[in-house]
């Protein structure tokens, strides 16, 4: 066996970490693998797992260069050995069936989003590619159902393999999380809630500082962790919301965290807020989970997988700070044996259904059964 995974670009997402973590177990257990995309970032971590890299340009949407990107895959799949094509995003992956035709290598695709379909009469051939390979993993149940209602696949066509959170990393240990609260200043005792994710409207920060201002508990310190990626107006607007709150809420806006477990580490709460748009899975919550935090979760997408309502986190209607504050100041009252409790189902739920460990484990068993079978 012999797998190549197909992505537009190495930067900074939660395609490309599931890419490096597929192609880290893949050499763990001696499989040779490789990976096509146009670089970026995450190169370099990549080749550290053992994988090799092919720069090709693999973001394009051009059909001339797609086509020319399916003869140079093609190529290296006959000249390499290729036995699986494993692709992940749409664009690359026209090539990539194109490939497979002209190889006879098999392929499949993880449908990572819940990709829009309007207009349909454009949308629904172009998101079809991905469910035109032997098979496709869905990132999580929301994301199959989605699939099935849209396209009309054969649910038998559809393996669902969730994302997973890193529980070598995030395992509960956070030595560095009270020296991480002291640098960004808040203060000995103060309640802390925390929101990561990229400054975008998608995410839902304003949601939560609109929650902020209507909380009875007081102080309390909001973080967002995450870069606009350019979004500079929103950013703007972000910390212009944020200056009216009542200056017993402090509000920190940190770009980026090379330590996500301090972050997590130094939180009482970790929210997800999504609104306009729902997490086809998202990270975040199994990952605060695993470190053992209470996690609040906007009740549609992928939270409703990850979270457990009442038991491993809390729901709250997306699109609704009202409730957000409601549920947030109950958070912050629980008593100390119930915050306790709960965290401890947390961690024990992502170390036994959300795992890094389990999604590659699942991830090359169904490479395995599709190589044995020469599915083509």
């Amino acid at each position: 066996m012999k797998i190549l995974q197909v992505l537009p670009a190495l930067g900074q997402g939660g395609v490309e970490r599931g890419t490096l973590e597929i192609a880290a177990a893949l050499s763990a257990a001696g499989i040779e693998n490789a990976v096509v995309s146009s670089g970026g970032a995450m190169t370099e971590a990549l080749l550290k797992t053992g994988a090799r890299h092919y720069t090709m340009d693999a973001a394009t949407k051009n059909p001339f260069k797609i086509v020319a990107n399916a003869f140079r895959i093609a190529s290296l799949v006959k000249r390499e050995g290729f036995s699986l094509i494993h692709v992940r995003s749409r664009a690359p992956a026209w090539s990539v069936m194109l490939a497979s035709r002209m190889s006879g290598v098999p392929y499949i695709a993880t449908y990572h989003g819940l990709y829009g379909t309007s207009p349909r009469f454009l949308k629904i051939p172009y998101n079809r590619v991905m469910l035109k390979g032997v098979r496709t993993i869905a990132v999580s149940d929301c994301v199959k159902r989605h699939i099935i209602e849209n396209y009309g696949i054969d649910p038998d066509r559809i393996v669902r393999i969730h994302r997973g959170a890193d529980t070598t990393v995030f395992n509960g240990s956070a030595p560095h999380a009270d020296e991480l609260r002291k640098t960004l200043g808040f203060p000995d005792g103060m309640k802390v809630i925390t929101l990561p994710g990229r400054l975008t409207y998608l995410k839902g920060q304003k949601d939560l500082i609109a929650a902020a201002g209507m909380m009875k508990t007081r102080p309390i310190g909001l973080l967002f962790v995450g870069s606009d990626q350019g979004r500079t107006d929103y950013s703007k607007s972000l910390r212009e919301m944020a200056a009216r709150l009542p200056p017993e809420i402090k509000t920190v806006f940190l770009e980026r965290s090379d330590d996500m477990p301090s972050v997590y580490g130094m939180s009482d709460v970790v929210v997800s807020a999504t609104g306009a748009k729902p997490e086809s899975f998202g990270r975040v919550i199994p990952e605060a989970q695993a470190m053992g935090r209470i996690v609040v979760g906007t009740a549609h997408g992928g939270s409703c997988e990850t979270i457990d309502d009442g038991k491993t986190g809390f729901l709250v209607p997306p699109r609704d700070p009202a409730s957000l504050a409601a549920k947030l100041d109950e958070v912050l009252a629980m008593p100390a044996e119930k915050v306790r409790e709960m965290r401890r189902a947390a961690a024990k739920s992502v170390r036994e259904r959300f795992s890094t460990a389990k999604m590659c484990e699942e991830t090359i068993a169904l490479y395995r059964r599709i190589t044995a079978q020469n599915m083509v």
